[in-house]
């Protein structure tokens, strides 16, 4: 069970590029990479002050339409070695499970999401990034 830091707070967005431009020119973030999920529904943006070793910003489109009015806050991620070590002793536990079964992102990146205790999602990843 290593776990090495949160890799990233997804962020759900209703204008991808609307937001990019708000948190290059508000916030001061610079984009690191875009891409079009696995399922072709959601884009990905990631954001983040190019520090090495730094949490980053994702942000999603498509994934709801209907973004909450207290937060749009979708997830957290925390970085772990072996995800698929990770997402056996999970379903080992009794912890309900959001996926079933691993995602593969088009960069080679693995994710597994699951319920903390009061339903928020928490994200285990595994780095796969292919440099762009």
């Amino acid at each position: 069970m290593a776990k090495k830091r949160i890799e990233h707070v997804g962020v759900m967005v209703r204008d991808l590029e609307t937001s990019i431009k708000f948190y290059e020119d508000i916030v001061g973030m610079k984009l690191k990479n875009t891409m079009v999920h696995s399922d072709e529904h959601m884009k990905l943006a990631f954001l983040g002050f190019k520090k090495s070793g730094e949490t980053e910003l994702e942000l999603i489109q498509g994934y709801n339409d209907q973004l909450p009015i207290e937060g749009k806050v979708h997830h957290f991620a925390i970085t772990v070695d072996d995800i698929e070590g990770e997402v056996k002793r999970i379903k080992a536990l009794d912890v309900k499970l959001i996926d079933d079964e691993i995602t593969t992102l088009p960069n080679g990146s693995k994710y597994f999401f699951f319920h903390g205790p009061d339903g928020e999602w928490i994200e285990f990843f595994q780095e796969g990034r292919i440099s762009t």
